[in-house]
């Protein structure tokens, strides 16, 4: 499963976003079998390759069971939950049916397909959480595109510190050279946004 941002993304107004947030796919779980009932299985969240958050998940007849463990109110103390989130199915139009969630928070109970944890996991409405899209400038499209590109090439850091850390094992000059050439343009598009936003605080003394 995915886990929370790496923090290395660079967003220029950045607030609560579903990328923030650690999330179930309740079409994953089907992919993976996990919606059977009797299915068993703990889920695991990486940062850096170390497991940062985990859950348990355990299907029964029309619902799943969540297990774990979180810290408080943010504090120190570890509180433990186990709580049902319900499913439901629809038709699909080529046959078949899909699952859903119904979301677990009090009052809601809106079909979804992914939730989201914090205390307890809810949908994205209940946490007021935006798409990342949704709160992008030109810059933080450009930044989330050249993140992309250095995770294909497997190159440290973030977009500033530049291209040509050098190519991955098995692929072509051809490709490795296109993709040098569209990390340093979304890099000059980072660049241009951070100074007509900051240009003017600059100038000021204000950094």
């Amino acid at each position: 499963m995915g886990g929370s941002g790496s923090g290395r993304r660079w967003h220029f107004g950045s607030k609560d976003t579903t990328e923030g947030y650690r999330s179930i796919d309740v079409r994953w779980l089907k992919r993976e079998g996990m919606l059977t009932p009797g299915a068993n299985r703990r889920i695991t969240w990486s940062r850096h390759g170390e497991v940062v958050a985990s859950v348990n998940v355990r299907a029964e007849l029309g619902r799943v069971i969540l297990t774990y463990r979180h810290r408080s109110g943010g504090g120190n103390e570890w509180k433990d939950e186990s709580y049902p989130v319900h499913l439901t199915t629809t038709p699909c139009h080529m046959g078949g049916e899909r699952h859903w969630f119904l979301c677990p928070a009090r009052g809601c109970g809106q079909r979804v397909a992914v939730i989201y944890g914090g205390g307890i996991f809810a949908c994205r409405k209940c946490y007021q959480l935006a798409y990342p899209s949704q709160r992008e400038d030109t810059g933080d499209r450009a930044a989330r595109r050249a993140h992309r590109i250095r995770d294909r090439m497997g190159w440290p850091g973030g977009v500033l510190e530049g291209s040509g850390w050098g190519k991955p094992k098995g692929m072509h000059w051809r490709t490795y050279e296109r993709l040098c050439d569209e990390h340093d343009t979304f890099e000059h598009a980072v660049n241009l946004s951070f100074i007509a936003r900051f240009g003017p605080m600059l100038k000021k003394g204000g950094f």
